[in-house]
């Protein structure tokens, strides 16, 4: 059985993000889901919506992911977000919307992982904004289960502002969750 207080996020995984810089993430993101809905535990996946009007559309002239396909999840993640604790709809850069919000609080999760595209925003954002929410909620960044589609760069600096955001001992890979701790002797 799955210590029910570690939760899964997976950020924002969906064709209109996934290109040449970030395509390698998805099947580390396939392994990682995989084991762990396995082992029994929570995972949830968002899904950004971009809108006619946004922030984005208006400050950086991005009018991208405002329909399918460019917002469905990647073909591979389909079978397991269809298996997910829930899909979490967003128009902002967090998991930590109202509805992500009530999630955290509902399920009780002390300990959030993340991992996603893009490393140096929504993963980011999602991390630090954990790391903010309360005492309780611990944040673990996947470094190797994340991907930026601008490239190499800036992924790297999404890291580096993780680790003095939520601490370098944060930054973990996924080799390095702790399997053990999470799944409880039955």
């Amino acid at each position: 059985m799955f210590n029910s207080s570690a939760v899964l996020v997976v950020v924002d995984v969906q064709n209109g993000f996934v290109r040449e810089q970030s395509a390698h993430v998805v099947p580390v993101i396939v392994d990682v889901v995989s084991r762990w809905q396995a082992a029994g535990g929570d995972v949830v996946f968002t899904q950004y919506f971009n809108y006619a009007g946004s922030n984005f559309e208006r400050l950086f002239k991005w009018s991208k992911l405002m329909e399918s396909p460019e917002t469905d999840i990647v073909p591979e993640l389909i079978p397991y977000a269809n298996k997910a604790t829930a899909v979490v709809d967003k128009t902002v850069y967090s998991f930590f919307n109202e509805e992500g919000v009530a999630l955290v609080r509902s399920h009780g999760w002390t300990d959030i992982y993340v991992c996603g595209i893009a490393t140096e925003s929504c993963v980011l954002k999602t991390a630090v904004d954990a790391f903010d929410y309360g005492d309780h909620l611990t944040p673990w960044l996947i470094e190797n289960a994340s991907a930026s589609h601008a490239g190499r760069a800036a992924h790297e600096a999404g890291i580096l502002v993780a680790s003095r955001f939520i601490g370098p001992g944060q930054i973990i890979k996924a080799s390095d969750i702790p399997w053990a701790r999470l799944t409880e002797m039955a």
